[in-house]
């Protein structure tokens, strides 16, 4: 016997709506930047700013892969896909995570290159277009904050573009430095500087993908506090096959065997359990989908020694 709650269809759709509305918004503020800081790169000769709208154009193309994964997961489920499509978001993530690898082992390398020689760089422009960015970083981050908590494909998206912000401050660093002492190569510095940012990100995104992809339970999980709750629940005497994963960030699954009393069954009482068992995962777990299978004791003890 299995028992099962569900995210509304509304919720969802209401949820992948905003984040494509946002994305769509990013990407106008991104591309806005990108072409500022290729034209301000140029004029200044400055390798920071070049490194950050390379950043940016690995931005862009995660942004668009995040609001095609967005666009997918909001489908509905169908027999094939049992449960929808948004585990597309997660994989739009993994291409996020190793777009940003690329990107800081690329703008290393330029700033390894850049110091065997001379650079000239006008640290007016420099200054000027790093400024122009930050702001539009600054404004990305606002609109992309709300669905971040929420969505790891959207998580993606909002680390790309507070490295975006982080290159900016290192960027404008680098060119005060420049315009009061001189010191040229604070240019490669900064440039080494968000290709380091970069990293902890990609690799904390690259985990979290690994994580959900392996079907581990999530981080903010806690297994045997669930058992507990569970076998605390009148009725129950045991709970076995214990199954917990995640479709994508903030949508864990839930499915277990649970044995209990046999008046469970003589008094029809398996329906009223089944809904107190998904209320408690729900309410103390925020486990909205969760499956239960009823069993007696003696049809548990002929299942070997696999229970969990």
């Amino acid at each position: 016997m299995t028992h099962s709650h569900e995210h509304s269809g509304a919720h969802d759709h209401g949820a992948h709506g905003s984040s494509r509305r946002r994305l769509l918004v990013v990407i106008c503020i991104v591309l806005g930047v990108f072409v500022l800081e290729i034209v301000g790169a140029l004029l200044s000769g400055s390798l920071a700013l070049l490194a950050d709208a390379g950043h940016l154009v690995s931005d862009l193309v995660g942004l668009i892969v995040a609001l095609v994964a967005a666009t997918i997961a909001a489908r509905p489920a169908t027999d094939r896909q049992t449960f929808g499509f948004q585990r597309v978001e997660v994989f739009g993530a993994l291409v996020n995570s190793l777009i940003l690898i690329g990107v800081a082992v690329s703008v290393a390398i330029g700033a390894a290159l850049r110091f065997g020689g001379h650079p000239e760089v006008h640290s007016g422009w420099m200054l000027g277009v790093a400024v122009v960015g930050l702001i539009g970083n600054v404004t990305g981050l606002l609109v992309l904050r709300g669905g971040a908590k929420s969505s790891i494909n959207m998580r993606g998206a909002y680390l790309e573009v507070l490295g975006d912000a982080f290159g900016s401050l290192a960027t404008i660093a680098a060119a005060i430095v420049i315009l009061t002492t001189g010191f040229a190569w604070a240019d490669a510095i900064a440039s080494i500087v968000i290709a380091v940012l970069i990293v902890p990100r990609a690799y904390s995104l690259l985990r979290e993908v690994v994580r959900v992809l392996s079907e581990s339970a999530p981080a903010s999980t806690d297994v045997a506090e669930i058992r507990e709750h569970l076998l605390g629940t009148d009725g129950v005497v045991a709970v076995h096959d214990v199954h917990v994963w995640a479709i994508t960030s903030g949508a864990p699954v839930f499915s277990a065997h649970v044995v209990v009393q046999p008046q469970v069954f003589a008094q029809g009482r398996a329906g009223a359990l089944l809904d107190e068992l998904g209320g408690c995962l729900n309410h103390h777990f925020d486990v909205a989908h969760s499956t239960f299978r009823l069993e007696p004791a003696e049809h548990a003890a002929h299942e070997g020694d696999t229970h969990r």
